[in-house]
């Protein structure tokens, strides 16, 4: 049974960065080197892309079942932007908890702040692009966005860049391999220092 007392001692943590700014490739990388870590899956109403897989990547639901979730109050967070929905399942969150098991949550800079209200021992690490411009050549050319779609995130990205201070750790990946070995590094202190 769920006390008070584990929930405060779970160890959450939150990785976020603006759009293409690389938190997918870290998250998955982090997750290989550090199998004791549980991953928390988020639920989105936005279309699968090619190389997707449902359950893994995301949940993806209809608006309708995710409307209904809300409603239900089935998510610990959750936000609408580039006109999906995304949203962190409770029951990801609290099933790692009753295990004890550490866990990896990958959302936007909103949901993360959001997390750390309601679980103020969360860690949160924000990657950081090398400047703007950088980050609009990478959006550009993974090419998974349209136009419009484009225009919205490097928006949103200005937006969440504001918000960066307020994260516990800042890494800047200037190189993905680079950046990713730090951010290793960090879980390594953290997670296995007790042991």
């Amino acid at each position: 049974m769920l006390n008070n007392t584990s929930i405060n001692e779970s160890k959450i943590f939150v990785i976020s960065a603006p759009s293409g700014g690389g938190k997918t490739s870290i998250v998955k990388s982090v997750l290989k080197d550090f199998p004791e870590l549980k991953f928390s899956v988020s639920a989105t109403t936005r279309p699968r892309r090619e190389n997707e897989i449902d359950g893994v990547d995301y949940f993806f639901i209809t608006e309708q079942e995710f409307l209904k979730k809300i409603q239900n109050q089935e998510f610990i967070e959750w936000e609408r932007f580039y006109d999906y929905y995304y949203g962190t399942p409770k029951d990801q969150v609290y099933k790692a908890f009753e295990n004890n098991y550490p866990i990896l949550l990958e959302l936007d800079v909103k949901g993360a702040l959001n997390v750390k209200k309601i679980f103020p021992q969360a860690i949160l690490i924000f990657i950081d692009v090398p400047s703007l411009d950088e980050l609009v050549r990478r959006l550009q050319a993974r090419k998974t966005e349209n136009e419009s779609d484009l225009k919205k995130r490097i928006e949103r990205a200005k937006m969440e860049l504001n918000y960066k201070n307020q994260f516990d750790y800042i890494f800047v990946n200037n190189k993905l391999e680079d950046v990713t070995k730090e951010v290793k590094n960090l879980f390594r202190e953290i997670l296995r220092k007790e042991k």
